[in-house]
């Protein structure tokens, strides 16, 4: 058994169906979504078609949240509200009602998946070093747990003390825990524009985080087609 774990989407349908592909090619059995699926990029329903049509595990991103509210966006930066303020009105009642019902953390066979961190879950803050993942390693109580939100991915390991690890491959050993961010199919921020996501090959027990390429000029034009900002398309060719 091999899963695919991949997450923050954000409605970048091209980096999206890569990923599947290469999940494919890569004898993946299974899919796990950490969450924001919708958000910035210019195909929020067919993302969610994809997602919805597989019946994989997901829980809600900060995205998927505020898509489906009716409060104010004053507080986001003008790219942000933009993309909000039209990501709400492509989404119909019923998508908004699956991005409703997602929960918050979940866990799946032998892991736990989560979009920002166990301890505060719905706060959406981010784990951007070793002391902030301590905090999520106190509430998991699974060896794996999985997460996305920085869009930078990141293995952190615990045993006598919490490390992140260099390199993006690693074999699980028994005793340890592990806080594995798959990092961003769709929008990566970490200076590197390719597709992130994570295999979790069971019987192995190793877990993988794989980088690559993918129609990012298609995702580009349809988001300045759209009407959408034209940073929106440019940053992804900047990977930030």
């Amino acid at each position: 058994m091999k899963y695919a774990i991949f997450g923050d989407i954000h409605a970048n349908l091209e980096a999206f169906e890569a990923v599947l592909a290469d999940a494919a090619e890569m004898g993946c059995t299974d899919h796990v979504c950490v969450g924001d699926i919708v958000g910035y990029a210019a195909d929020p329903n067919r993302c969610l078609a994809i997602i919805r049509e597989m019946g994989c595990p997901v829980v809600k991103g900060n995205h998927d949240e505020e898509a489906i509210l009716h409060t104010s966006l004053e507080g986001l930066n003008p790219l942000a509200r933009h993309a909000m303020e039209w990501t709400r009105e492509q989404l119909n009642e019923d998508e908004c009602e699956f991005l409703g019902n997602l929960k918050l953390v979940r866990q799946v066979r032998d892991f736990t998946i989560v979009h920002a961190t166990l301890d505060t879950p719905g706060g959406w803050t981010y784990v951007t070093n070793k002391f902030d993942a301590m905090a999520s390693f106190s509430y998991q109580f699974t060896q794996l747990c999985f997460y996305g939100h920085t869009h930078t991915p990141r293995i952190y390991s615990k045993g006598d003390s919490v490390e992140p690890l260099e390199e993006m491959s690693v074999q699980l050993e028994m005793g340890r825990k592990y806080f594995i961010n798959v990092g961003s199919t769709g929008q990566p921020r970490d200076g590197d524009w390719r597709s992130s996501y994570a295999i979790y090959d069971v019987e192995n027990q190793e877990v993988t985080i794989r980088r690559l390429e993918y129609d990012i000029q298609t995702a580009q034009d349809k988001i300045i087609d759209a009407g959408l900002p034209e940073m929106l398309a440019h940053r992804l060719s900047l990977g930030k």
